[in-house]
């Protein structure tokens, strides 16, 4: 038996969706074992790699004695290698299976130390906790690797649709010298000589961008948050998918996101249906419905000038199912100093700013800014912060600022609510939470 050469081997390796379409006799590939049985004078295997299944299948008398012996000896999920022939056999899966004529054992598994169930649709009998502390071997199953898969298309339809705009992808900081939005939940880090804290959003720099004649921008960035929550929709470190544009109010903005929203469900129906079916996920592209804060408020029978509790979300689920809800025009004491009163009125009651709930989870938090400086430092002040932290920001709106607005959608939350999960940390590969640093 030959040994394994990895520089031959990519020359000569064809995934293993790909050997149901060769026209060779003969093929190698590589791959995990997925499973095996053994009926004494036949030994299966199921190997298994990025793009698909098949089945090996040696022979007594007919498979060469020393491979048909060792592939009984194969633990799962070991990794190996096969040259082989293509036979058409009507209960291999797929309608083909490969009869070995070289079979290497590259990397031996030792015992699993988590479920690894065998059918893609199955959950693991291990609990997420410990799931998460071998979450590389959690994603050999068919099932977590859909979620991600989705995520991966998530992300590239947000950024194909903007991408269409005529946005512009920018790249921020994520080291910063200020809160980013006037809260206390920092990160603190040394930067050289000087204090400094992860960002907790790429918010007061993208608008600086939507200010410039660059006009238009979006961003997928991870952000920090040293919140000291323990939930199943929160996280401490996420990614963002951002936008910010000159000349627009809290309606256009919220008519972005609608649209946006739709395409990535669009995109995920068309291109993910197999991992939608593994999942058992039966998705459908929302409608949009916006209620002002005062008509949401009556609506859900709560005070003025309070915030959505989750049960008020989920109330708006119900009531709008399969719909994006876009709550706005929002008390201006309970938005953030940045968003723009009504009628750019420092007392104003209301505000420019907005939330969007769908499938019974705030989504984003959005709306107009205030690009008027002497405006900008009476919010920062009513907000009981003090504009000199926020001189490079406040300055920014003095050189001809237009009026712009952006908002920002979780991924991961977005992921979690699209394949179904209730708990965020099965929609990220490697969650940091409050009690989690690890892998």
């Amino acid at each position: 038996m030959k040994e394994f050469n990895l520089s031959d081997f990519n020359k000569k390796r064809i995934l293993i969706d790909d050997v149901f379409k060769s026209k060779n006799k003969t093929v190698e590939v590589a791959g995990w074992v997925h499973n095996s049985r053994d009926l004494s004078k036949v030994k299966f295997i199921i190997l298994r790699d990025f793009s698909g299944i098949i089945q090996i299948t040696g022979i007594k008398g007919k498979t060469n004695e020393k491979i048909f012996k060792d592939m009984e000896k194969i633990p799962r999920e070991s990794v190996i290698y096969v040259s082989g022939k293509i036979v058409d056999s009507k209960q291999a899966p797929g309608g083909k299976e490969i009869n070995p004529e070289e079979l290497i054992v590259i990397n031996k598994s030792e015992e699993l130390p988590i479920d690894v169930p065998f059918n893609p649709s199955d959950d693991s009998k291990t609990e997420l906790p410990k799931r998460l502390d071998y979450r590389f071997l959690d994603l050999h199953r068919k099932k977590i690797q859909a979620i991600f898969k989705i995520q991966s298309e998530i992300a590239n339809s947000f950024r194909e649709y903007f991408y269409k705009q005529g946005f512009v992808e920018v790249f921020l900081p994520s080291v910063i010298s200020s809160s980013s939005e006037g809260g206390t939940d920092l990160f603190e880090v040394r930067y050289f000589e000087q204090k400094a804290y992860l960002a907790q959003s790429p918010q007061l720099y993208k608008q600086m961008l939507a200010c410039s004649p660059l006009e238009k921008v979006f961003t997928i960035t991870p952000v920090w948050r040293a919140e000291k929550h323990n939930t199943i929709r929160h996280l401490n470190e996420s990614r963002q998918m951002d936008i910010e544009v000159a000349f627009a109010n809290q309606q256009k903005i919220m008519e972005y996101e609608e649209e946006v929203v739709k395409h990535i469900i669009k995109r995920v129906v068309e291109k993910c249906g197999e991992e939608l079916k593994i999942l058992k996920v039966n998705l459908k592209i929302p409608k949009a419905k916006y209620l002002s804060y005062d008509e949401a408020v009556k609506l859900l029978k709560i005070k003025h000038g309070e915030d959505f509790s989750p049960e008020n979300e989920k109330e708006l689920d119900k009531k709008f199912p399969d719909t994006i809800v876009f709550a706005h025009s929002w008390p201006a004491s309970i938005k953030p100093f940045y968003i723009m009163p009504k009628d750019a009125k420092a007392d104003a009651k209301l505000s420019e700013g907005f939330d969007a709930i769908y499938k019974g989870l705030e989504i984003t938090s959005g709306g107009q800014r205030i690009h008027i400086p002497e405006l900008l430092e009476k919010r920062i002040k009513a907000k009981g912060l003090n504009p000199k932290h926020f001189k490079a920001y406040i300055d920014s709106f003095r050189f001809g600022a237009p009026p712009h607005a952006g908002w920002s959608i979780g991924l991961e939350r977005l992921t979690q609510l699209i394949v179904g999960e209730k708990n965020i940390r099965e929609a990220v590969l490697f969650p940091r939470d409050r009690d989690r640093l690890t892998p």
